[in-house]
Order: structure tokens, then sequence, then C-alpha cells
């Protein structure tokens, strides 16, 4: 090997748009391995032909795809595209999140903090409902807005197209990693089960239930202030939450979208054995 040919760390940083800590990291990961290392002075040297895959390797983290993503690029691996692309999904999802983290905070800064004062909340009971439904689990709470969205697509079709669903979401109170969604839709007293479709009975009982106006995203601020007023009135909420859908997304600006907000509740037992 002609060294005349090779440039040095510090050149070849230059000709990379890449600090030498960078090449020295990469090189470590055996992402971007010199083209020779001089055994008696350790210094490393590059061909220049290595700078595309340098700046390939620079612009992908500039975006944020993961190293091992970058070393199935590298490496030409045939699912490459497919990691590409799950890294733009996950983005995309934190995008989101993100907006609707800021638009919750917006809401906040020009409402208050969600609270009994500021929600009405109202006890009812609600009658047992036979309901088609179709149940999955999103990975994460960012992945439930997403996950719901499918359960209603997975659903609707299942449904008689002569009346307007009316469809109801069911969501644990407890955050896990895996957390389970439901989605149901009403059926009249009688109707046949649709074809295909999981039936099941929805319990009745003692709800407390709150109105929410506004864009799904920011449902989780109607929930604080209804799981708020049930901690401040001895009401033990049995969960899981209930979100009925009142509005037609489709035909419903956002911002007048109406939903319920339920969830079971039975009474708080005080330490003498009385209720509250």
């Amino acid at each position: 090997m002609n060294d005349d040919h090779l440039l040095s760390i510090g050149q070849f940083a230059r000709l990379a748009r890449l600090s030498v800590k960078q090449l020295r990291h990469y090189a470590d990961l055996g992402l971007l391995p010199p083209a020779r290392v001089d055994p008696a002075t350790g210094y490393r040297y590059y061909r220049a032909g290595q700078a595309r895959d340098a700046l390939t390797v620079g612009l992908l983290r500039s975006l944020d795809v993961p190293l091992p993503v970058v070393a199935e690029v590298l490496r030409g691996e045939p699912d490459a595209d497919g990691a590409l692309a799950a890294v733009r999904d996950q983005l995309d999802e934190e995008l989101a999140r993100r907006q609707q983290g800021l638009a919750a905070l917006e809401r906040i800064l020009e409402r208050g903090l969600p609270g009994s004062d500021t929600t009405e909340v109202t006890l009812r009971e609600e009658p047992p409902q036979r309901v088609a439904l179709v149940r999955d689990v999103a990975s994460s709470p960012y992945g439930i807005g997403r996950v719901t969205s499918q359960c209603v697509a997975r659903l609707l079709p299942l449904l008689p197209r002569d009346r307007p669903p009316r469809l109801t979401g069911l969501f644990p109170l407890d955050m896990g990693e895996q957390i389970p969604i439901t989605i149901t839709a009403a059926l009249e007293e009688g109707a046949p089960a649709p074809e295909s479709a999981a039936v099941d009975l929805l319990p009745g009982g003692m709800f407390a239930r709150a109105t929410h106006l506004g864009p799904y995203a920011q449902m989780p601020l109607t929930a604080h202030a209804l799981l708020a007023w049930c901690a401040e009135h001895g009401h033990d909420p049995a969960g899981p939450l209930r979100e009925v859908y009142v509005s037609d997304p489709a035909t419903t600006p956002p911002e007048q979208l109406v939903t319920y907000l339920l969830v079971p509740v039975h009474e708080t037992p005080q330490p003498n054995g009385t209720l509250v």
C-alpha cells in the first residue's frame, strides 16, 4: 500500500466534515475503520474514497438515525430501506407527540390546569350494553392514538351501514409497557351479531362522566379533571376509562368534537368502615 495516497486523520476529518473525535469513535465501533494504522505511532490514515461513507454517516447521524441502522446502510443490507423507514416512523410519532404536548401546554396556559373547578362532572347510572368489539395493544402511551384509529378502521367495515355506529373506546387507568385497547360498537337489542366480529357485554353500573370538547389528542386533560373530581369526592375509579365518541371526526372540525369520558366508580370506605 502506498502511503502517498492516504490522508491523515486530520485531513480526512476536514474532507468528511467530521471531527477527529468522531472519526475515532466510528472507527472503534467498526463503522469507519482507517485504511491503515501506523504500528509504530498509532497514527490513522484514510483513503479519499472513504469520504463518501464518512459523509453518509455524518448525514444520517444528523437526522437522528441510530448507529446500528447507519451500519446496515453502509453494508448495503437488503432491509436497509426498511430500517430507515422504521426510523422515519419513530421520528414521525415523536413529532406528533411533541406537537400534542405543545397544544396541551398552550391550552393549560390559556385556561389553567384542568380540575373539578374547571370541568363539570356528573354521576350517572349506565345500563349494560351488548357490543361488537375489536382489541389491540399499544406498545407505549404515545401509540394509543394510532392503535385506536387502527381498531376503529377494523371495526367499521363489520357494522351495518344503515345508521351511524355509537363507538366507545376502553383504556386502562394504569399505563404499563403494553396498553390494551378495546373499541366497541353498540348493538341494537335483538340485532344479530355482525359477521366476523367478536361480541361481548359492556358492563353497566355507576359512572362519573365529563364532557370533552376539542381534539382527541387533548383528551388526557379532561381525563385528568375527571379523575381529580373522583379523588376529591371520595369515589374510587375502578377502570377502564371509557371514551364515547359523539361526533363524527370525518365531518366535525377537531375543535368541535364532543366526547364523553366515563369511569366506573364506587365509594371509598373510611377507616371506621363507613362510606364517604
